[in-house]
C-alpha cells in the first residue's frame, strides 16, 4: 500500500482510491476488495458494541533479557514501536459485547515489531484466556503476527506452550475460543494459538502459514502452487474454517456463539 496525501494506492488491484472512500469500507477496497491491514484498535470498535469495550494489561511492557542486539539494541526497537503505536506491546486485551453478548478479546498489532509473540504478548493472552474462565466468557483472539519474537530467544517460544495450556483450561470449561487470522499470521502464532480454536476464520487473501513461501521455495527447491499460503488455500485444503469478509466478521462470530452457546431456556 502506497500513502500519498488524500489517497492511497492498492495493493491488489493497482488503482488509486481516495482514504475517505476507504475508510468508510471499513479499510475494503471497494474495487477490487482487497483487504487493507488495520491496527488493533480500529479491530477492537469494528468487532465489540460501542461503548462496552474496557480494557486491560495496557501496564505490561517487554525488556530485554538477551540484552539483543542486531543491526540495532532491542531496547531501541522497543522504544520505537511504543512511540510508534502509543502502546507497550503487540497486543490489546479487551472486554466488551459483540451483538449483546459478553466476550473476551485480545487483538494483535503487526505495527509493533511486526506483531511479534515475545513474553508479554503470552503473558497477556493469558491473562485474558483466564479471565474468560473466571466470567465465564467466550474468548476471541485476532491475530496480526510474524511469529514469535527472536529478539526474546527461548523466552518467546515458551509462550506458545503456556498459551495452549490456558486454552486446554477454557476448553475444560465448556467455553467457546473463536481464531480470527487476519493478514499475516504466520510463525509461531500460526503454530499455536492461532490454529487451536473451537472455530478458525481469516480474512480474505490472508496469508497464513508458518515458515514463509521463499523460505519453503529455497528448502524444497520445488514451486508452489498458485496462492499456496492464502486463506482460501488453507480453506480449500481442510486447514481453515471459512474465509469471511471483514464487513460480515462480527454477524458471523455472532452467529457462531450462538451456536456454541445456547441460551438456557
Amino acid at each position: 500500500m502506497r500513502t500519498e496525501g488524500l489517497w492511497v494506492k492498492c495493493d491488489g488491484c493497482r488503482q488509486i482510491i481516495w482514504k475517505k472512500d476507504l475508510a468508510e469500507n471499513l479499510n475494503v477496497c471497494p474495487k477490487c476488495e482487497y483487504h487493507f491491514r488495520i491496527d488493533a484498535p480500529t479491530r477492537l470498535t469494528l468487532l465489540l458494541d460501542e461503548g462496552s469495550i474496557e480494557t486491560y494489561d495496557g501496564n505490561l511492557a517487554s525488556t530485554d533479557p538477551l540484552n539483543f542486539s542486531d543491526t540495532r539494541p532491542y531496547k531501541a526497537r522497543l522504544e520505537k514501536s511504543k512511540a510508534q503505536t502509543g502502546l507497550k506491546d503487540a497486543i490489546i486485551n479487551a472486554s466488551g459485547t459483540l451483538n449483546g453478548r459478553p466476550v473476551m478479546v485480545s487483538a494483535m498489532e503487526y505495527s509493533f515489531i511486526g506483531g511479534s509473540m515475545g513474553a508479554v504478548v503470552g503473558e497477556a493472552i493469558t491473562r485474558n484466556i483466564e479471565r474468560a474462565v473466571e466470567q465465564l466468557k467466550p474468548m476471541i483472539a485476532v491475530s496480526a503476527s510474524g511469529g514469535a519474537r527472536m529478539m526474546e530467544g527461548v523466552v518467546s517460544l515458551m509462550q506458545m506452550a503456556k498459551i495452549s495450556a490456558a486454552l486446554a483450561r477454557l476448553d475444560s470449561a465448556r467455553l467457546p475460543y473463536i481464531s480470527v487470522l487476519t493478514d499475516p499470521t504466520t510463525g509461531g502464532v500460526t503454530a499455536s494459538y492461532a490454529m487451536l480454536g473451537d472455530l478458525n476464520i481469516a480474512e480474505p487473501g490472508a496469508l497464513v502459514g508458518f515458515a514463509g513461501p521463499r523460505v519453503i521455495e529455497q528448502t524444497i527447491r520445488q514451486k508452489l502452487p498458485e496462492g499456496f499460503q492464502t486463506s482460501e488455500f488453507l480453506v480449500q485444503h481442510g486447514m481453515l474454517d471459512a474465509v469471511v469478509h471483514r464487513k460480515e466478521m462480527k454477524g458471523y462470530i455472532s452467529r457462531a456463539l450462538d451456536f456454541m452457546s445456547p441460551k438456557a431456556a
